[in-house]
């Protein structure tokens, strides 16, 4: 199961333990109760810390919780193999149960451990899924260091019955003392910060104490974080503040074309652009999501950002890099069965589908990508486009084509997402040269159809925005408002590319440099007359 490589890198980190734990296992007869009785059994060989048994009596089979041998009380439970995207969380929980540090804020590790009541989290997850290793690890984090926290961690694949009886049909999906509690990506700040009923004042306060900033970033994607670095390699104060640092990259798979990077994964940029950020001197405020912008009413002045929690800030130059968010189709059904059959994820959702039929809605080259993906693990494929041709690569569209089991329909507008109240069963569409409605029956719809700037909380401000909500900038990354500007997949430029953002980050962020030498606040020149 692990080739010689893995078993001497698992073993160095095993040599990192601080004290004992222990693996309890419950076992079947089945060959994945077979796999993780030798999975457990070369852990426990490798390090004298760590003792395997095999009496557990859990009711899913395969399982094994990890635990301290000092504290029985805090454990996690993995039930099915945590291979794949979620091997790493595996290693983890064995560290941190051993009493190795986690690399998360005091503030956060006090929180956790101060949480009362009883919580029994139920988590499930794919072996496919890049946003659910975060999720995965929040809760053992959570559950290792509090007792009055549990945590089960389940593969859906393992236990498909289970999936489909409690209507499972999106992961991460987290369930909370046996009913439904959140889905989707999330960090331990933001499932702390759920769990606290008094996040949102906590975190008001703390933005009421900053001292203004020279630039402010709004927004932690490619584009912010580049923005931020410039800035503060310029030796301007520099604050970022994000509704989630990283944004979209977070929920990218594969990246192939970032110079010099043959490939990556979405989640490890995100992380290799926060771990630079850290390097400066910038003050990184995560989780706030910004409301309203008050601009400056004197060149110079200050603009104010005011968020969600009532809090603000203020700052002389703002460079705006809040991003987009994946389109909706805006059609009846949609919302309603949103996790329950509609899907915008393909690589975290598409196993949760194996063997069904599905649809894909878009002929770029995102919902081509998501076509061939999905043909080689559900039964059957129609991609829809509303286009009377697809527009993706063509050699993407050559490989879809050669699948035996896709059909492409275009000229096709989807009309409607039917369902049972509990899931997806049907979807309309309409052709759109002979007028005629067609229903496809299937059970799950993945929409693939674009993005839409995440700029609602920019109307009335005063910044321009174009017909589809994008912030028009110049060459020099300027809105209209002097000492706003903007950059990323949020602006009018185009081609939305990582690489694009990022470059226009720093564009953005040098623009700043040149707006804030030539114009000083207007209290310095006041301060300047009086001298005079």
């Amino acid at each position: 199961m692990l080739d010689a490589n893995l078993k001497q890198q698992l073993s160095q980190y095993l040599g990192m333990l601080r004290e004992p734990i222990e693996l309890v296992a419950s076992l079947g007869d089945d060959a994945k109760s077979t796999d993780t009785r030798e999975l457990l059994t070369v852990i426990a060989s490798l390090s004298d810390k760590v003792t395997a048994t095999f009496d557990g009596d859990d009711k899913r089979r395969p399982s094994f919780i990890i635990r301290r041998a000092s504290d029985a009380g805090a454990w996690v439970r993995f039930a099915g193999l945590p291979l794949g995207h979620e091997f790493t969380s595996l290693v983890l929980a064995l560290l941190w149960a051993g009493g190795h540090p986690p690399k998360v804020s005091d503030e956060a590790l006090e929180i956790a451990r101060a949480i009362e009541g009883e919580h029994e989290f139920e988590m499930y997850f794919s072996l496919s899924c890049h946003n659910c290793p975060d999720v995965v690890q929040a809760l053992t984090l959570l559950a290792l260091n509090n007792p009055h926290v549990n945590a089960t961690l389940i593969e859906g694949g393992t236990f498909q019955a289970e999936v489909d009886e409690r209507g499972v049909m999106a992961v991460p999906a987290v369930f909370l003392n046996g009913k439904m509690w959140g889905s989707g990506k999330m960090s331990i700040e933001e499932i702390l910060a759920k769990l606290d009923t008094g996040a949102d004042a906590k975190a008001a306060a703390m933005l009421a104490g900053k001292k203004p900033f020279e630039v402010l970033v709004v927004g932690g994607g490619p584009a912010g974080a580049s923005a931020a670095i410039y800035t503060a390699r310029k030796g301007f104060s520099t604050g970022v503040v994000a509704e989630r640092f990283g944004g979209q990259v977070q929920d990218t798979m594969g990246i192939e074309n970032f110079i010099s990077v043959p490939y990556t994964e979405g989640p490890k940029l995100a992380a290799a652009l926060e771990s630079h950020v850290a390097e400066y001197d910038i003050d990184v405020m995560n989780l706030q999501r910004a409301e309203k912008l008050i601009p400056a009413r004197e060149l110079g002045g200050y603009h104010e950002v005011v968020f969600a929690n009532g809090a603000s800030l203020k700052a002389r130059s703002l460079v705006l890099t809040t991003g987009a968010r994946w389109r909706n189709l805006g059609v009846p059904g949609e919302a309603e069965y949103k996790n329950k059959g509609v899907a915008y994820c393909p690589h975290c959702d598409g196993p949760l589908f194996k063997g069904k039929r599905v649809a894909v809605i878009g002929g770029g080259n995102s919902g081509v990508e998501a076509a061939i993906d999905l043909a080689n693990i559900v039964g059957h494929v129609t991609l829809i486009e509303f286009d009377s041709q697809l527009r993706a690569d063509q050699v993407l569209v050559d490989k879809l084509k050669s699948m035996k089991n896709v059909v492409i329909l275009t000229s096709a507008q989807t009309t409607e997402v039917e369902g049972d109240g509990d899931k997806v069963n049907a979807l309309v569409y309409k052709n759109r040269e002979t007028g005629e409605e067609h229903k496809v029956e299937l059970e799950g719809v993945f929409v693939q159809i674009g993005l839409v700037p995440n700029t609602e909380w920019l109307k009335g401000s005063g910044v321009e925005l174009t017909g589809r909500g994008e912030i028009v900038i110049d060459d020099k990354a300027a809105t209209n408002l002097p000492g706003i500007f903007a950059a990323g997949d949020v602006t009018t430029v185009p081609y939305k590319q990582i690489i694009i953002a990022m470059g226009e980050g720093s564009k953005a962020a040098l623009s700043a440099f040149d707006y804030l030498i030539r114009n000083e606040a207007p209290e310095e020149i006041a301060q300047a007359a009086q001298a005079a």
